[in-house]
């Protein structure tokens, strides 16, 4: 069968299609130069419509796509339309029968999946999307067209949900398997640790995703997910002690994670490692020689002798050396040097000591040569880092020989040589979950250790504990991006929030979390107390009053309640700590730094140095050229790494904090802490 336009009608049309004709299972539209051929599984609707004079057919594709057919005669066109749509009809019935069969089995497909009663993963959902996008690609129909056949509705509904709301439907589905799992082994959840755990704290234990990131707020028990996370998996038995590796930052962490893995999971083959033996027990595998440290390495007074006899011996030596360093201490340092052999300098060479071990340490962790550290500088810090590095090149030949004569090797070393055994095949790993603890203080060299582990182990799992509003070790290599970026770096899975402490009261929370957050680039959330606290739980205070709070605080400070004295500085320790055990015998006082302070809790704390200016917080100084290249990039929020360190110290406080500010040159935090809730009162 076929419909013309009227020769009239396509004169006054000026369309470039005047006829269609029926074929076997579809149209072909055509006119003098163009001719379109429409099957039926392409064709999404069609409607006929009457104008004035003619008739017009419309021919609808997929994406909203429309071909349509001009100046025909009206009752010939209805004639046309109503053969075609029997004819298209009946053809959709008989192929809903075929789609309907696809997408049957498509859903049981998915229910097969669900009826496992497990943990869904993100890897499950992107396979479940595939499958459900092929299907549905496979359908003989036109997908617009599913929802019009009573076969096929449902199973599309409940296919194409998966596409559109998969996330949700993952979320809906885990949390059922949590809230089974909590009922069936509620007995576990209730005794692991001393106390139960938290929703929140069971829901991180319990996850069945390949990478987790754990963010645990100050005082939320990341340690008891960690060890409760080690018991699942044992209970469970969906790891072996010998599959799993616990990491740690520092020795005293992992005997800490260690002793409450012993007492609560009552094992001894569950241990937690450093970094850095993770990395010797696996050069000692792949090579003969078990590494020795060099005592260069782990005895600071002596590193740090050794670099400064080098540095002066290179001064004395060379005056190419000796000039380069004058004009970078006394131009960029602004240091007062004396005109001649200023490296014999006593003073001089003991404040530098400490600076040439910063810096030479930030190059070792770097561990690529020098053009490439040159090659990595922005283009206008280039010039000026190429002489610096240069100045310290030889001190870093200098290391490296006195590493060799020693037969011994360094921290940044280990790893490095721990990295290229892994990627070279010499070790395989056996874990198959990898646990860590205070994430947030990865580097990219650590970093690089997991990843090359992770690689031999399809299917590894990751498990990482963290907060981003505790990120403050930027000055040692730390990267807060591998926290905030987790799941693009190390692959898509589940952020879970601890959000109940159990350290401070819910006003404490409230300002602090107000304060933290003020920083777009740190993650949100909400952080709850199971007490409200102390109505100001946050004071500011003039500097001079700190006798005047020592005297209110003894006289309803108990003795076996602690007061932390905070400084940003070791000189920022107050003088009048040195009279506190006479004068104030019954106080238990301590300073310490901020950066120190970190795991630490006081009931009550005092934070000091709280000026503007040079030595005050923040610190406002940049670093020196090699810090500014070395170093992760700084963010672009003003003091985003000082404000997480008066983080930190605001949150060591169970019940009340005091902060101690100049008030003829505050810090810029007294205004800002002021504006999130802290009081500012002219005496305690």
């Amino acid at each position: 069968m076929e419909l013309k336009s009227t020769s009239v009608g396509q004169h006054l049309a000026q369309h470039p299609y005047n006829r269609v004709k029926m074929l076997n299972a579809g149209v072909e539209v055509s006119g003098p130069k163009h001719a379109y051929t429409i099957p039926f599984n392409q064709l999404v609707a069609v409607r006929c419509k009457r104008g004035i004079v003619w008739g017009e057919l419309e021919f609808e594709l997929p994406e909203q796509k429309v071909v349509r057919l001009h100046g025909t005669e009206w009752q010939e066109t209805q004639k046309f339309y109503q053969h075609l749509m029997s004819i298209w009809q009946q053809w959709g019935e008989e192929m809903s029968q075929i789609a309907a069969e696809i997408l049957e089995q498509q859903a049981e497909k998915i229910n097969v999946r669900l009826r496992q009663e497990r943990w869904l993963t993100h890897d499950d959902l992107s396979a479940i999307q595939d499958e459900v996008t092929t299907a549905v690609s496979s359908v003989p129909l036109p997908v617009e067209r599913l929802i019009e056949f009573a076969n096929c509705q449902p199973c599309y509904a409940f296919c194409s949900k998966w596409l559109t709301m998969g996330n949700q439907l993952l979320e809906t589905s885990n949390r059922h398997w949590v809230q089974t799992m909590l009922k069936q082994h509620r007995q576990f959840f209730d005794h692991i640790e001393t106390q139960p755990l938290n929703e929140a704290q069971c829901r991180a234990v319990i996850s069945g995703e390949k990478n987790v990131l754990v963010l645990a707020g100050a005082g939320s028990g990341k340690t008891s997910v960690l060890v409760a996370r080690a018991g699942w998996l044992l209970y469970r038995k969906e790891a072996s002690a010998e599959e799993m590796l616990l990491l740690a930052f520092g020795r005293n962490a992992a005997d800490e994670m260690n002793n409450r893995i012993q007492q609560r999971l009552g094992r001894t083959d569950v241990q937690a490692k450093t970094f850095h033996a993770l990395a010797l027990s696996i050069i000692s595998q792949c090579s003969k020689k078990v590494p020795v440290i060099s005592k260069l390495e782990t005895d600071t007074k002596t590193r740090q002798k050794f670099l400064i006899e080098q540095w002066q011996s290179e001064c004395a030596e060379k005056k190419s050396q000796a000039s380069g360093w004058k004009n970078w201490l006394s131009q960029e340092l602004g240091w007062q040097l004396a005109e001649d052999a200023f490296w014999k300098d006593s003073t001089l060479s003991e404040r530098l000591a400490v600076r040439l071990d910063y810096w030479l340490g930030l190059i070792r962790n770097h561990g690529g040569s020098q053009a490439e550290m040159i090659e990595s500088a922005p283009e206008e810090l280039k010039t000026d880092f190429q002489k610096k590095i240069r100045l310290l090149s030889l001190l870093l030949k200098a290391w490296k020989k006195a590493l060799k004569e020693e037969g011994a090797v360094d921290f940044p070393g280990l790893l490095h040589q721990a990295v290229n055994w892994i990627e070279k095949g010499k070790f395989v790993s056996p874990w198959h979950h990898i646990l860590v603890d205070e994430f947030q203080d990865l580097s990219p060299q650590r970093a690089a250790l997991i990843n090359a582990l992770r690689a031999q182990q399809t299917g590894s799992h990751l498990f990482a504990v963290g907060d981003d509003w505790q990120s403050i070790y930027r000055f040692s290599g730390a990267e807060q991006l591998l926290t905030t970026n987790f799941n693009h770096i190390f692959g898509v899975g589940e952020q879970c929030n601890l959000d109940l402490t159990y350290h401070f009261g819910q006003n404490m929370s409230d300002i602090t979390s107000r304060y933290i957050q003020q920083n777009p680039a740190q993650i949100k959330r909400d952080i709850s107390s199971l007490m409200q606290g102390e109505k100001h739980p946050i004071t500011i205070l003039p500097d001079n009053q700190l006798e005047a709070l020592f005297d209110k605080l003894s006289s309803y400070v108990k003795p076996n309640e602690r007061i932390l004295i905070l400084g940003r500085y070791h000189y920022s320790k107050p003088s009048a700590l040195a009279k506190a055990a006479t004068r104030w015998p019954k106080l238990n006082i301590q300073f310490m730094t901020m950066h120190a302070s970190k795991g630490q809790q006081a009931e009550y704390v005092i934070i000091t140095g709280l000026h503007s200016g040079r030595d005050g917080f923040p610190l406002t100084e940049r670093g020196a050229v090699i810090e500014q290249v070395l170093l992760p990039q700084t963010e672009r929020f003003p003091y985003a790494e000082e404000r997480r360190l008066m983080y930190v110290a605001l949150t060591r406080a169970k019940y009340q904090v005091w902060l101690l500010q100049d008030p003829e040159s505050p810090s810029v935090f007294i205004k800002q802490l002021a504006e999130s809730g802290a009081v500012i009162k002219r005496k305690p």
